[in-house]
Protein backbone atom coordinates (compact mmCIF):
# COMPACT_ATOMS: atom_id res chain seq x y z
CA UNK A 1 0.00 0.00 0.00
CA UNK A 2 1.06 3.64 -0.74
CA UNK A 3 1.83 6.09 2.29
CA UNK A 4 0.25 9.04 2.31
CA UNK A 5 1.20 12.30 2.64
CA UNK A 6 -0.93 13.45 5.21
CA UNK A 7 0.34 10.47 7.56
CA UNK A 8 4.06 11.90 6.95
CA UNK A 9 2.89 15.65 7.92
CA UNK A 10 1.23 13.48 10.99
CA UNK A 11 4.16 12.14 11.72
CA UNK A 12 6.13 15.22 12.68
CA UNK A 13 3.41 15.99 15.17
CA UNK A 14 3.56 12.00 16.83
CA UNK A 15 5.06 13.56 19.83
CA UNK A 16 2.04 15.56 21.18
CA UNK A 17 -0.26 12.06 20.75
CA UNK A 18 2.28 10.45 23.01
CA UNK A 19 2.59 12.81 25.56
CA UNK A 20 -1.39 12.44 25.19
CA UNK A 21 -1.21 8.45 26.19
CA UNK A 22 -2.17 7.37 22.56
CA UNK A 23 0.06 4.54 20.69
CA UNK A 24 1.06 6.09 17.86
CA UNK A 25 2.21 3.16 15.30
CA UNK A 26 -1.06 1.54 16.20
CA UNK A 27 -3.43 4.43 15.41
CA UNK A 28 -0.87 5.18 12.17
CA UNK A 29 -1.34 1.92 10.54
CA UNK A 30 -5.47 2.15 11.61
CA UNK A 31 -5.90 5.36 10.04
CA UNK A 32 -3.35 3.85 6.76
CA UNK A 33 -6.07 1.41 6.52
CA UNK A 34 -8.91 3.53 6.77
CA UNK A 35 -7.30 6.45 3.91
CA UNK A 36 -6.57 3.37 1.68
CA UNK A 37 -10.22 1.94 2.10
CA UNK A 38 -11.59 5.55 1.56
CA UNK A 39 -10.35 5.75 -1.92
CA UNK A 40 -12.92 3.62 -3.13
CA UNK A 41 -15.89 5.11 -1.57
CA UNK A 42 -18.11 8.45 -3.35
CA UNK A 43 -18.92 11.29 -1.11
CA UNK A 44 -22.57 12.29 -0.57
CA UNK A 45 -21.83 15.23 -3.11
CA UNK A 46 -20.92 13.08 -5.71
CA UNK A 47 -23.07 10.34 -5.09
CA UNK A 48 -25.86 11.32 -7.69
CA UNK A 49 -23.39 12.10 -10.15
CA UNK A 50 -22.10 8.97 -10.37
CA UNK A 51 -22.35 6.75 -13.08
CA UNK A 52 -22.78 2.82 -12.05
CA UNK A 53 -19.51 0.91 -12.63
CA UNK A 54 -17.80 -2.35 -11.25
CA UNK A 55 -14.91 -1.75 -9.64
CA UNK A 56 -15.04 1.80 -9.91
CA UNK A 57 -12.55 3.85 -7.73
CA UNK A 58 -12.70 7.24 -6.45
CA UNK A 59 -10.27 9.53 -4.53
CA UNK A 60 -11.67 12.35 -2.33
CA UNK A 61 -9.05 14.82 -2.93
CA UNK A 62 -10.27 14.87 -6.94
CA UNK A 63 -13.74 15.52 -5.79
CA UNK A 64 -12.55 18.74 -3.91
CA UNK A 65 -12.41 20.81 -6.89
CA UNK A 66 -15.83 21.86 -6.39
CA UNK A 67 -15.14 23.19 -3.14
CA UNK A 68 -12.38 25.48 -4.81
CA UNK A 69 -14.84 27.10 -7.21
CA UNK A 70 -17.53 27.76 -4.05
CA UNK A 71 -14.81 29.15 -1.84
CA UNK A 72 -13.92 32.20 -3.85
CA UNK A 73 -17.73 33.52 -2.54
CA UNK A 74 -15.53 34.49 0.36
CA UNK A 75 -12.72 36.81 -1.38
CA UNK A 76 -15.51 39.86 -1.35
CA UNK A 77 -15.75 39.32 2.30
CA UNK A 78 -12.47 39.38 3.21
CA UNK A 79 -10.49 41.75 0.67
CA UNK A 80 -13.73 44.72 0.73
CA UNK A 81 -12.52 46.47 3.63
CA UNK A 82 -11.46 46.55 7.49
CA UNK A 83 -14.77 45.98 9.42
CA UNK A 84 -13.72 42.67 10.41
CA UNK A 85 -16.23 41.85 13.19
CA UNK A 86 -19.04 41.61 10.25
CA UNK A 87 -16.56 40.33 7.34
CA UNK A 88 -15.13 37.70 8.98
CA UNK A 89 -19.03 36.67 10.62
CA UNK A 90 -20.22 36.30 7.07
CA UNK A 91 -17.15 34.39 6.26
CA UNK A 92 -17.29 31.88 8.96
CA UNK A 93 -20.90 31.40 8.65
CA UNK A 94 -20.28 29.72 5.03
CA UNK A 95 -16.87 27.81 6.53
CA UNK A 96 -19.21 26.48 9.25
CA UNK A 97 -22.35 25.76 7.08
CA UNK A 98 -20.03 23.80 4.16
CA UNK A 99 -18.03 22.00 7.01
CA UNK A 100 -20.70 20.96 8.92
CA UNK A 101 -23.02 19.64 6.19
CA UNK A 102 -20.18 17.43 5.45
CA UNK A 103 -19.44 16.45 8.82
CA UNK A 104 -23.64 15.11 8.71
CA UNK A 105 -23.58 13.36 4.98
CA UNK A 106 -20.29 11.99 4.86
CA UNK A 107 -19.13 11.22 8.39
CA UNK A 108 -21.62 10.51 10.85
CA UNK A 109 -21.42 6.76 9.51
CA UNK A 110 -17.61 7.35 10.44
CA UNK A 111 -18.61 8.88 14.07
CA UNK A 112 -20.62 6.58 14.49
CA UNK A 113 -18.79 3.25 13.32
CA UNK A 114 -18.72 -0.35 15.85
CA UNK A 115 -17.49 -2.06 13.57
CA UNK A 116 -14.23 -0.69 15.02
CA UNK A 117 -15.14 -2.61 18.27
CA UNK A 118 -15.76 -5.89 16.75
CA UNK A 119 -12.71 -6.12 15.00
CA UNK A 120 -10.02 -4.10 16.62
CA UNK A 121 -11.32 -3.83 20.33
CA UNK A 122 -10.63 -7.93 20.35
CA UNK A 123 -7.14 -7.09 20.14
CA UNK A 124 -4.88 -5.28 22.35
CA UNK A 125 -5.12 -2.09 21.27
CA UNK A 126 -5.95 0.58 23.81
CA UNK A 127 -9.30 2.34 23.50
CA UNK A 128 -7.88 5.83 23.64
CA UNK A 129 -5.63 4.36 21.01
CA UNK A 130 -8.95 3.30 18.48
CA UNK A 131 -10.62 6.83 19.56
CA UNK A 132 -7.90 8.86 18.59
CA UNK A 133 -7.94 6.84 15.31
CA UNK A 134 -11.41 7.66 14.74
CA UNK A 135 -11.36 11.44 15.40
CA UNK A 136 -8.58 12.11 13.11
CA UNK A 137 -9.83 9.73 10.51
CA UNK A 138 -12.57 13.11 10.40
CA UNK A 139 -10.50 15.70 10.99
CA UNK A 140 -8.15 14.58 8.15
CA UNK A 141 -10.94 15.09 5.52
CA UNK A 142 -12.11 17.66 6.97
CA UNK A 143 -9.20 19.55 6.82
CA UNK A 144 -8.70 18.51 3.25
CA UNK A 145 -12.06 20.10 2.58
CA UNK A 146 -11.77 23.25 4.97
CA UNK A 147 -7.92 24.11 2.58
CA UNK A 148 -10.05 23.37 -1.10
CA UNK A 149 -13.07 25.84 0.40
CA UNK A 150 -10.25 28.70 2.07
CA UNK A 151 -6.86 28.62 0.04
CA UNK A 152 -7.72 31.18 -2.55
CA UNK A 153 -9.42 33.42 -0.07
CA UNK A 154 -6.67 32.64 2.41
CA UNK A 155 -3.93 33.57 -0.13
CA UNK A 156 -5.95 36.71 -0.87
CA UNK A 157 -6.29 37.33 3.03
CA UNK A 158 -1.88 36.96 3.02
CA UNK A 159 -1.78 39.69 0.18
CA UNK A 160 -4.33 42.21 1.05
CA UNK A 161 -4.06 42.20 5.28
CA UNK A 162 -0.51 40.32 6.02
CA UNK A 163 0.76 37.52 7.45
CA UNK A 164 -0.41 37.53 11.04
CA UNK A 165 -4.11 37.69 9.85
CA UNK A 166 -3.03 34.90 7.54
CA UNK A 167 -1.50 32.74 10.66
CA UNK A 168 -4.67 33.65 12.75
CA UNK A 169 -7.11 32.43 9.92
CA UNK A 170 -5.24 28.94 10.04
CA UNK A 171 -5.25 29.01 13.73
CA UNK A 172 -9.31 29.71 13.86
CA UNK A 173 -9.66 26.85 11.08
CA UNK A 174 -8.21 24.75 12.87
CA UNK A 175 -10.46 25.38 16.34
CA UNK A 176 -13.44 25.24 14.12
CA UNK A 177 -12.73 21.74 12.45
CA UNK A 178 -12.13 20.39 16.03
CA UNK A 179 -15.13 22.03 17.14
CA UNK A 180 -17.52 21.01 15.16
CA UNK A 181 -16.25 17.08 15.47
CA UNK A 182 -16.51 17.49 19.24
CA UNK A 183 -19.92 19.18 18.65
CA UNK A 184 -21.24 16.28 16.33
CA UNK A 185 -19.86 13.67 18.74
CA UNK A 186 -21.73 15.23 22.28
CA UNK A 187 -25.17 16.25 20.13
CA UNK A 188 -25.09 12.05 19.17
CA UNK A 189 -23.95 11.14 22.80
CA UNK A 190 -27.10 12.91 24.05
CA UNK A 191 -29.39 11.11 21.85
CA UNK A 192 -27.29 7.88 21.99
CA UNK A 193 -27.87 8.35 26.14
CA UNK A 194 -32.05 8.45 26.04
CA UNK A 195 -33.22 6.57 22.99
CA UNK A 196 -32.20 3.04 21.45
CA UNK A 197 -32.27 0.53 18.23
CA UNK A 198 -34.15 2.25 15.74
CA UNK A 199 -35.64 5.29 17.54
CA UNK A 200 -31.90 6.25 17.30
CA UNK A 201 -31.45 5.49 14.38
CA UNK A 202 -34.04 8.14 13.67
CA UNK A 203 -33.35 10.51 15.83
CA UNK A 204 -30.11 10.81 14.55
CA UNK A 205 -31.48 11.39 11.17
CA UNK A 206 -33.57 14.51 12.55
CA UNK A 207 -30.50 15.87 14.05
CA UNK A 208 -28.38 16.18 11.17
CA UNK A 209 -31.45 17.34 9.53
CA UNK A 210 -31.54 20.12 12.53
CA UNK A 211 -28.23 21.23 12.19
CA UNK A 212 -28.66 22.20 8.32
CA UNK A 213 -31.64 24.05 9.73
CA UNK A 214 -30.09 25.56 12.58
CA UNK A 215 -27.14 26.71 10.65
CA UNK A 216 -29.63 28.38 7.97
CA UNK A 217 -31.46 30.35 10.60
CA UNK A 218 -28.25 31.57 13.09
CA UNK A 219 -27.14 33.03 9.19
CA UNK A 220 -30.26 35.18 9.87
CA UNK A 221 -29.36 36.52 13.35
CA UNK A 222 -25.65 37.06 11.88
CA UNK A 223 -27.06 39.43 9.45
CA UNK A 224 -29.47 41.11 11.72
CA UNK A 225 -26.32 42.19 14.43
CA UNK A 226 -25.27 44.38 12.08
CA UNK A 227 -26.39 47.51 10.50
CA UNK A 228 -25.26 49.64 7.37
CA UNK A 229 -25.22 53.09 7.83
CA UNK A 230 -23.63 55.22 4.74
CA UNK A 231 -21.90 52.13 3.94
CA UNK A 232 -20.50 52.02 7.09
CA UNK A 233 -21.36 48.72 9.98
CA UNK A 234 -22.74 49.30 12.76
CA UNK A 235 -22.68 46.62 15.61
CA UNK A 236 -25.69 46.14 17.56
CA UNK A 237 -24.78 43.67 20.29
CA UNK A 238 -27.95 41.87 22.39
CA UNK A 239 -27.15 38.90 24.99
CA UNK A 240 -28.09 36.44 21.95
CA UNK A 241 -25.26 37.44 20.50
CA UNK A 242 -22.96 35.59 22.64
CA UNK A 243 -24.52 32.36 21.29
CA UNK A 244 -23.81 32.73 18.12
CA UNK A 245 -20.49 30.87 16.91
CA UNK A 246 -19.46 32.69 13.57
CA UNK A 247 -18.90 35.96 15.50
CA UNK A 248 -16.63 34.12 18.08
CA UNK A 249 -14.30 33.12 15.76
CA UNK A 250 -14.44 37.38 13.97
CA UNK A 251 -13.95 38.58 16.84
CA UNK A 252 -10.47 38.32 17.34
CA UNK A 253 -9.93 40.15 14.02
CA UNK A 254 -11.48 43.00 15.90
CA UNK A 255 -9.22 43.04 18.95
CA UNK A 256 -6.06 42.73 17.28
CA UNK A 257 -6.24 44.44 14.07
CA UNK A 258 -9.10 47.16 15.04
CA UNK A 259 -7.77 47.44 18.62
CA UNK A 260 -11.67 47.63 19.57
CA UNK A 261 -11.16 46.40 23.36
CA UNK A 262 -14.86 46.74 24.60
CA UNK A 263 -16.31 44.14 26.78
CA UNK A 264 -18.12 42.19 23.50
CA UNK A 265 -15.18 42.06 21.62
CA UNK A 266 -13.02 40.46 24.45
CA UNK A 267 -15.84 38.03 25.43
CA UNK A 268 -16.28 36.65 22.28
CA UNK A 269 -12.85 36.73 21.32
CA UNK A 270 -12.36 34.83 24.60
CA UNK A 271 -14.95 31.70 23.06
CA UNK A 272 -13.58 31.11 20.32
CA UNK A 273 -10.09 30.09 22.32
CA UNK A 274 -11.63 28.26 25.26
CA UNK A 275 -14.61 26.58 24.05
CA UNK A 276 -12.75 24.67 21.50
CA UNK A 277 -10.14 23.72 24.03
CA UNK A 278 -13.03 23.29 26.39
CA UNK A 279 -14.93 20.79 24.14
CA UNK A 280 -11.56 18.51 23.69
CA UNK A 281 -11.30 17.90 27.34
CA UNK A 282 -14.83 17.28 27.27
CA UNK A 283 -15.09 14.71 24.55
CA UNK A 284 -11.73 12.98 25.93
CA UNK A 285 -13.60 12.60 29.12
CA UNK A 286 -16.98 11.13 27.69
CA UNK A 287 -15.39 8.69 25.15
CA UNK A 288 -15.71 5.73 26.98
CA UNK A 289 -19.93 6.82 27.79
CA UNK A 290 -19.74 7.09 24.08
CA UNK A 291 -18.45 4.24 22.89
CA UNK A 292 -20.60 1.86 25.48
CA UNK A 293 -23.72 3.88 24.11
CA UNK A 294 -22.78 2.99 20.73
CA UNK A 295 -23.62 -0.32 20.92
CA UNK A 296 -27.18 0.42 21.19
CA UNK A 297 -26.97 0.84 17.18
CA UNK A 298 -27.16 -3.09 17.23
CA UNK A 299 -30.14 -3.24 19.11
CA UNK A 300 -33.71 -2.68 18.00
CA UNK A 301 -37.08 -1.48 19.27
CA UNK A 302 -40.26 -3.55 18.34
CA UNK A 303 -42.45 -1.25 15.92
CA UNK A 304 -45.79 -0.83 17.13
CA UNK A 305 -48.50 -1.40 15.30
CA UNK A 306 -50.35 1.80 14.31
CA UNK A 307 -53.79 2.16 15.96
CA UNK A 308 -57.17 2.16 13.75
CA UNK A 309 -58.37 5.33 13.73
CA UNK A 310 -62.29 5.43 11.91
CA UNK A 311 -62.13 9.26 11.23
CA UNK A 312 -58.36 8.62 9.73
CA UNK A 313 -59.90 5.56 7.82
CA UNK A 314 -63.29 7.95 6.42
CA UNK A 315 -61.10 10.54 4.90
CA UNK A 316 -58.63 8.13 3.30
CA UNK A 317 -61.66 6.62 2.12
CA UNK A 318 -62.40 10.18 0.32
CA UNK A 319 -59.12 10.57 -1.07
CA UNK A 320 -58.38 7.08 -2.15
CA UNK A 321 -61.71 5.49 -2.92
CA UNK A 322 -60.30 2.04 -4.71
CA UNK A 323 -58.58 -0.44 -2.04
CA UNK A 324 -55.39 -0.73 -4.44
CA UNK A 325 -54.92 2.90 -3.89
CA UNK A 326 -55.51 2.92 -0.62
CA UNK A 327 -52.98 0.16 0.13
CA UNK A 328 -50.58 1.88 -2.32
CA UNK A 329 -51.11 5.23 0.03
CA UNK A 330 -50.12 2.97 2.88
CA UNK A 331 -47.10 1.27 1.51
CA UNK A 332 -45.50 4.55 0.04
CA UNK A 333 -46.29 6.25 3.82
CA UNK A 334 -44.04 3.21 5.25
CA UNK A 335 -41.22 3.77 2.89
CA UNK A 336 -41.10 7.35 3.13
CA UNK A 337 -41.22 6.92 7.15
CA UNK A 338 -38.66 4.16 7.00
CA UNK A 339 -35.90 4.77 5.00
CA UNK A 340 -33.43 6.77 5.71
CA UNK A 341 -31.82 7.66 3.09
CA UNK A 342 -35.10 9.09 1.75
CA UNK A 343 -35.52 11.00 4.67
CA UNK A 344 -31.95 12.60 4.52
CA UNK A 345 -32.44 13.25 1.48
CA UNK A 346 -36.07 15.09 1.31
CA UNK A 347 -36.21 15.94 5.02
CA UNK A 348 -33.86 18.96 5.00
CA UNK A 349 -35.52 20.58 1.75
CA UNK A 350 -38.86 20.10 4.39
CA UNK A 351 -37.23 22.25 6.85
CA UNK A 352 -36.19 25.02 4.32
CA UNK A 353 -39.25 25.16 2.62
CA UNK A 354 -40.71 25.51 6.42
CA UNK A 355 -38.27 27.98 6.90
CA UNK A 356 -37.56 30.18 4.11
CA UNK A 357 -41.47 32.11 3.97
CA UNK A 358 -40.72 33.58 7.34
CA UNK A 359 -37.27 34.78 6.33
CA UNK A 360 -38.35 36.77 3.33
CA UNK A 361 -41.28 37.97 5.80
CA UNK A 362 -38.62 39.19 8.73
CA UNK A 363 -37.14 40.83 5.44
CA UNK A 364 -40.25 43.17 4.91
CA UNK A 365 -40.30 43.62 8.76
CA UNK A 366 -37.05 45.79 8.06
CA UNK A 367 -39.39 48.48 6.21
CA UNK A 368 -41.20 50.55 9.05
CA UNK A 369 -43.80 51.08 6.55
CA UNK A 370 -45.32 47.84 5.55
CA UNK A 371 -48.60 47.01 6.05
CA UNK A 372 -49.62 43.83 6.06
CA UNK A 373 -53.56 44.09 6.06
CA UNK A 374 -52.54 45.35 2.66
CA UNK A 375 -49.32 43.84 1.41
CA UNK A 376 -48.96 40.80 -1.01
CA UNK A 377 -45.93 39.08 1.08
CA UNK A 378 -48.26 36.43 2.09
CA UNK A 379 -47.51 34.73 -1.50
CA UNK A 380 -43.78 34.13 -0.25
CA UNK A 381 -45.62 30.87 1.13
CA UNK A 382 -44.99 29.52 -2.51
CA UNK A 383 -41.62 28.70 -1.05
CA UNK A 384 -43.22 25.82 0.65
CA UNK A 385 -43.23 23.95 -2.73
CA UNK A 386 -39.51 23.75 -3.02
CA UNK A 387 -39.97 20.31 -1.38
CA UNK A 388 -42.08 19.59 -4.29
CA UNK A 389 -39.50 18.51 -6.97
CA UNK A 390 -36.92 17.46 -5.00
CA UNK A 391 -39.35 15.08 -2.77
CA UNK A 392 -41.02 13.71 -6.37
CA UNK A 393 -37.85 13.19 -7.62
CA UNK A 394 -36.87 11.41 -4.69
CA UNK A 395 -40.31 9.52 -4.41
CA UNK A 396 -38.99 6.95 -7.61
CA UNK A 397 -35.54 5.70 -6.15
CA UNK A 398 -35.16 3.20 -3.18
CA UNK A 399 -31.86 2.01 -1.76
CA UNK A 400 -33.71 -1.38 -2.13
CA UNK A 401 -34.64 -0.97 -5.40
CA UNK A 402 -34.42 -4.45 -6.72
CA UNK A 403 -36.92 -5.54 -4.63
CA UNK A 404 -39.56 -3.54 -7.09
CA UNK A 405 -39.67 -6.77 -9.07
CA UNK A 406 -43.08 -7.38 -6.83
CA UNK A 407 -44.52 -4.67 -8.99
CA UNK A 408 -44.35 -6.92 -11.82
CA UNK A 409 -46.04 -10.04 -10.19
CA UNK A 410 -49.06 -8.28 -7.82
CA UNK A 411 -52.37 -8.89 -9.17
CA UNK A 412 -52.88 -5.26 -10.16
CA UNK A 413 -53.97 -3.80 -13.88
CA UNK A 414 -54.16 -0.20 -13.56
CA UNK A 415 -51.14 0.63 -12.35
CA UNK A 416 -51.92 4.52 -12.27
CA UNK A 417 -53.15 3.68 -8.78
CA UNK A 418 -49.75 3.07 -7.35
CA UNK A 419 -48.46 6.23 -8.85
CA UNK A 420 -51.53 8.15 -7.62
CA UNK A 421 -51.44 6.39 -4.30
CA UNK A 422 -47.57 7.32 -3.85
CA UNK A 423 -48.15 10.96 -4.64
CA UNK A 424 -51.16 11.84 -2.35
CA UNK A 425 -49.20 10.33 0.80
CA UNK A 426 -46.40 12.37 -0.22
CA UNK A 427 -48.77 15.44 -0.44
CA UNK A 428 -50.65 14.60 2.67
CA UNK A 429 -47.80 12.99 4.88
CA UNK A 430 -45.40 15.53 3.98
CA UNK A 431 -46.17 18.77 2.36
CA UNK A 432 -49.49 19.29 3.84
CA UNK A 433 -48.20 19.40 7.24
CA UNK A 434 -46.07 22.40 6.39
CA UNK A 435 -48.80 24.21 4.48
CA UNK A 436 -51.68 23.78 7.00
CA UNK A 437 -49.02 25.38 9.54
CA UNK A 438 -47.60 28.17 7.61
CA UNK A 439 -51.80 29.20 6.71
CA UNK A 440 -52.57 29.13 10.38
CA UNK A 441 -49.79 31.53 10.94
CA UNK A 442 -50.13 33.81 8.13
CA UNK A 443 -53.86 34.15 8.43
CA UNK A 444 -52.74 34.98 11.90
CA UNK A 445 -50.05 37.66 10.32
CA UNK A 446 -52.09 39.03 7.44
CA UNK A 447 -56.00 38.38 8.24
CA UNK A 448 -58.25 35.90 7.31
CA UNK A 449 -58.85 37.74 3.96
CA UNK A 450 -56.18 35.57 2.71
CA UNK A 451 -57.89 32.40 2.74
CA UNK A 452 -59.14 32.19 -1.05
CA UNK A 453 -55.30 33.19 -1.78
CA UNK A 454 -54.24 29.79 0.29
CA UNK A 455 -56.46 27.71 -0.99
CA UNK A 456 -54.76 28.57 -4.54
CA UNK A 457 -51.86 27.85 -3.02
CA UNK A 458 -52.72 24.23 -1.42
CA UNK A 459 -54.37 23.60 -5.12
CA UNK A 460 -51.44 24.74 -7.19
CA UNK A 461 -49.61 22.46 -5.18
CA UNK A 462 -51.28 19.53 -5.91
CA UNK A 463 -51.04 20.10 -9.26
CA UNK A 464 -47.35 21.28 -9.40
CA UNK A 465 -46.76 17.69 -7.64
CA UNK A 466 -48.16 16.08 -11.08
CA UNK A 467 -46.20 18.08 -13.21
CA UNK A 468 -42.99 17.56 -11.35
CA UNK A 469 -43.60 13.79 -11.81
CA UNK A 470 -44.16 13.87 -15.72
CA UNK A 471 -40.71 16.07 -16.53
CA UNK A 472 -39.13 13.56 -13.94
CA UNK A 473 -39.80 10.49 -16.56
CA UNK A 474 -43.15 9.03 -15.32
CA UNK A 475 -40.69 6.95 -13.14
CA UNK A 476 -42.76 4.23 -10.20
CA UNK A 477 -42.10 4.72 -7.09
CA UNK A 478 -39.08 3.63 -5.33
CA UNK A 479 -37.47 1.44 -8.54
CA UNK A 480 -34.28 2.93 -9.32
CA UNK A 481 -31.20 3.39 -7.78
CA UNK A 482 -29.85 6.93 -5.53
CA UNK A 483 -26.88 6.49 -7.59
CA UNK A 484 -29.25 7.28 -11.10
CA UNK A 485 -30.96 9.88 -8.87
CA UNK A 486 -29.44 13.10 -10.52
CA UNK A 487 -28.57 11.99 -14.54
CA UNK A 488 -29.98 14.64 -16.83
CA UNK A 489 -32.05 16.15 -13.64
CA UNK A 490 -30.72 18.92 -12.93
CA UNK A 491 -31.93 21.15 -15.68
CA UNK A 492 -35.65 20.32 -15.04
CA UNK A 493 -35.35 21.11 -11.44
CA UNK A 494 -34.03 24.55 -12.72
CA UNK A 495 -37.41 24.30 -15.13
CA UNK A 496 -39.69 23.37 -12.73
CA UNK A 497 -38.41 26.54 -10.15
CA UNK A 498 -38.91 29.00 -12.86
CA UNK A 499 -42.65 27.73 -13.57
CA UNK A 500 -43.24 28.08 -9.92
CA UNK A 501 -42.09 31.48 -10.25
CA UNK A 502 -44.48 31.78 -13.29
CA UNK A 503 -47.43 30.17 -11.42
CA UNK A 504 -46.58 33.08 -8.60
CA UNK A 505 -46.72 35.45 -10.95
CA UNK A 506 -49.80 34.45 -12.59
CA UNK A 507 -52.00 34.67 -8.86
CA UNK A 508 -50.33 37.84 -8.05
CA UNK A 509 -51.36 38.90 -11.53
CA UNK A 510 -55.13 38.13 -10.85
CA UNK A 511 -55.37 39.03 -7.52
CA UNK A 512 -54.35 42.27 -8.09
CA UNK A 513 -55.29 43.55 -11.34
CA UNK A 514 -58.58 41.50 -11.98
CA UNK A 515 -62.00 41.96 -10.56
CA UNK A 516 -62.32 39.00 -8.20
CA UNK A 517 -59.46 37.45 -9.90
CA UNK A 518 -58.71 35.17 -7.28
CA UNK A 519 -61.68 33.37 -6.74
CA UNK A 520 -62.00 32.42 -10.80
CA UNK A 521 -58.13 31.42 -10.55
CA UNK A 522 -58.94 28.82 -7.48
CA UNK A 523 -62.13 27.84 -9.97
CA UNK A 524 -59.85 27.10 -13.10
CA UNK A 525 -57.23 25.71 -10.95
CA UNK A 526 -59.65 23.27 -9.45
CA UNK A 527 -61.00 22.09 -12.54
CA UNK A 528 -57.77 21.72 -14.45
CA UNK A 529 -56.26 19.84 -11.35
CA UNK A 530 -59.65 17.55 -11.42
CA UNK A 531 -58.98 16.72 -15.36
CA UNK A 532 -54.67 16.55 -14.94
CA UNK A 533 -55.53 13.81 -11.79
CA UNK A 534 -57.97 11.82 -13.89
CA UNK A 535 -56.24 12.08 -17.52
CA UNK A 536 -52.55 12.09 -16.91
CA UNK A 537 -52.34 8.10 -16.25
CA UNK A 538 -52.79 6.77 -19.36
CA UNK A 539 -49.48 4.77 -20.06
CA UNK A 540 -47.48 2.22 -18.40
CA UNK A 541 -45.00 3.87 -15.96
CA UNK A 542 -40.86 3.14 -17.30
CA UNK A 543 -40.25 0.31 -15.05
CA UNK A 544 -43.05 -1.77 -16.24
CA UNK A 545 -42.71 -0.81 -19.84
Amino acid sequence: MKDFKILQLLDKLQFLFVKMGIDYDIMRKILHIKLTMDERKVPTLFNQNAKKKENQTYSYIKSLWIYVLMGLILIPFISFGTQFLFQMSIVYVMVMFIIMTSMISDFSSVLLDIRDRTILATKPIHTKTLNAAKFMHILIYLSFLTVAFTAIPLIVSLIRHGIFFFLLTILELIFINILIVVMTALLYMMVLRFFDGEKLKDMINYVQIGLSLMLMISYQFVIRSFEFVNLDVHVNFHWWSILLIPMWFAAPYELLFNGNYSFWAIILSSLAIIIPILSIWLYIKLIPTFERNLQKLLSTSKSKKEKTNRLRAFFLQLICPTHEERAFYRFASLMMKQEREFKLKVYPSLGFSFVIPFIFMLNTLRDEHVDFANSMSYLTIYFSMLIIPAAVLTLGHSSKYKAAWIYKVVPVTDYSLLIKGSLKAFLLKLYMPIFIILSIAFCFIYGPHIIVDLCIILVVGWLYAIIGYLCFGYTIPFSEPYDAMAQGKSTMTIALFLLLALLAGLHYVAATFIPYGSIILLFIIVMVNVIVWKKVFTRQPKYLQ
